[in-house]
Formats: C-alpha cells, structure tokens, sequence
C-alpha cells in the first residue's frame, strides 16, 4: 500500500444475503497471501468496524510488515516492472527461482453451487477465483446461475449461456480450463462471457497468444476505448496478463483497448456470441460505465 497509514477504518462484520453472497465484500475471506505498509494505525475508528486491521489479519492467516517505505518500492517497481517477491524471517533459505502453478485450485469453489434456482434462463458459472459481484450481477438478470469448479466438466450439462470468470495467475497454466473450452466451442452457439482471466483463457481456446504487462493494470480508474470508436469507459481492473494483439485474427476481433498502454482489453468472436472483457463491470454500489457488458451478454441467451 503506497498510502501512509492504512487500519483506521477497521473491519466490518461480514454479512451475507440471502444466496449466501457477502454483501460488504468480494469474498468470504482474505485472499491476499501479505500486506506490506508503512504505518499500521493500532486504532480503528468507523462507525461499523468490530475489530482492528491487525485482529483480522492474524485471524486470517495473513503476513504483515509494517515501517517500510512502500513509495520507494513503488518507484523502484515503475522502473523495473512487475515482479515477484517473498517474506522471509529470520533463518529461512533465501528461496529458489518462483515456480509459476495453477493458481485455480487454491480459489476455485469445490462442488457446483446453484443460486436463484428456477428461473428461465440457467447460467453456468465457472469458478476461477469469482468475485460475489459477478455472481449477484447475473442473479440481478434473473438468471439461474450454477457455479462450478473450475475443472469440472460442463459440457454434458443443460444450460443457456457460460461465464468463464476472473481470477488470478498465469492462464498459461491452466491448460485444462482451455482444453474443455475448445471442446465446448467446437459444437455450440451458446453465448460465452469471460471475465479477467476467463477473457485470458476465451483467448487461448481461440487459438490467440497471451503475456504478462510489464507493470499490470490494479486500479479503479482504468480507460478502455471501444475499438474503432471515440467512446471511452473507466473500468476497474486487476490483471497482470493481457492478449497479444496480433494473434487476434480470423473471425475474433479486437474489442475494446487500454488508453495508456494500448494493450487489448476485449475480444469477440464475428460469427458466434462470444465475448472476453479484461475489466471488472459489476458493482452492488454504483453505477458502472461498462455494465452494459452484461446487458449484452444476457440479450444473447
């Protein structure tokens, strides 16, 4: 964190609605693995918090450093671009060369949930690190949303659209997500969505190539143009991959674009009801420039 005191909001209690979705977070628990700032506030003082930045932290099993001056890092990372890195303690090995995995397993729900059940259209969401947004957006729809793990093989299920959802990591990794995909593809017309990493692994099953951005897009405040269009939106994104633009060809297109890198941030297919967006558009708390995104995808079913 670059700010310079971050614990004086506290924790709020976690809440769910009635699907079981946290209602004041994207997930029910912590999903960074540590946190590192300058100044922790031992204080905490919004009116709903229940218990201080550091009570949660320990309770979820996440390291902390505090008294680090996160600016110089941030400089040092603007100079060098993205890079991995790992917390020792004292007489710890410093470690090998960072072995990239599929990340999936450890964010993936484990059985297949169903939600808003009955409705007249059924969704099947795959669960690659899901947002709660992402699921209560297509609940908004009316829409009857299954999630299923991220390796589980849906292609014999019954079901008007598939969402391939965000989540983290490498999606060179996560070759059996792309091999079930092209299986899927290959005999359907059923709309497709996918989302951060889905749109990564949408690319892949269409036989494009992707890469890692030198510094990556983490903001809320990101500009994509729509391609070919003087029509801009500010979205909320959180990616260290992207397409390469010129392995977008035949009947895929380049969607949307990034205004300060140029970099790709959507595609679609010219002959079929496929799209892949990079950027977050669901939000229970505003309204977003790109939520439209959904509003397409649902007039396809």
């Amino acid at each position: 964190m670059t700010y310079p005191v971050i614990g004086n909001y506290g924790i709020q209690p976690m809440t769910a609605d009635e699907f079981g979705l946290p209602t004041n977070a994207e997930s029910s628990h912590a999903q960074a693995r540590a946190l590192i700032v300058s100044d922790k506030s031992d204080f905490y003082s919004h009116w709903n918090a229940k218990e201080s930045l550091d009570a949660w932290m320990k309770r979820e099993k996440v390291v902390g450093i505090e008294g680090v001056d996160t600016r110089e890092i941030t400089k040092h990372i603007r100079n060098h671009g993205s890079m991995t890195a790992k917390i020792l303690f004292d007489g710890m090995k410093k470690p090998e060369e960072y072995a990239y995995t599929n990340m999936l397993p450890e964010v993936s729900c484990e059985k297949p949930i169903t939600y808003n059940e009955g409705a007249s259209k059924t969704i099947v969401l795959v669960d690659c690190g899901v947002k709660a947004g992402i699921v209560r957006c297509l609940i908004n729809e009316d829409l009857t949303v299954v999630r299923v793990p991220w390796n589980y093989d849906y292609t014999k299920m019954q079901f008007d659209g598939l969402v391939i959802s965000d989540g983290p990591g490498n999606p060179s990794y996560c070759s059996e997500v792309v091999t079930r995909l092209q299986k899927f593809m290959s005999k359907t017309d059923k709309p497709i969505l996918g989302i951060g990493i889905g749109c990564l692994l949408l690319g892949l099953a269409g036989g494009m190539d992707t890469y890692k951005l030198k510094f990556g897009h983490h903001s809320q405040n990101q500009p994509v143009i729509l391609a070919g269009t003087d029509r801009c939106y500010i979205t909320t994104q959180n990616h260290n991959y992207a397409i390469r633009e010129d392995s977008v060809v035949g009947q895929w297109k380049v969607y949307l674009k990034n205004l300060n890198d140029d970099s790709v941030e959507g595609i679609y297919n010219t002959r079929k009801p496929w799209v892949g967006v990079m950027f977050h558009s669901e939000s229970d708390q505003v309204r977003t420039d790109a939520e439209f995104i959904y509003d397409d995808f649902v007039s396809k079913l």
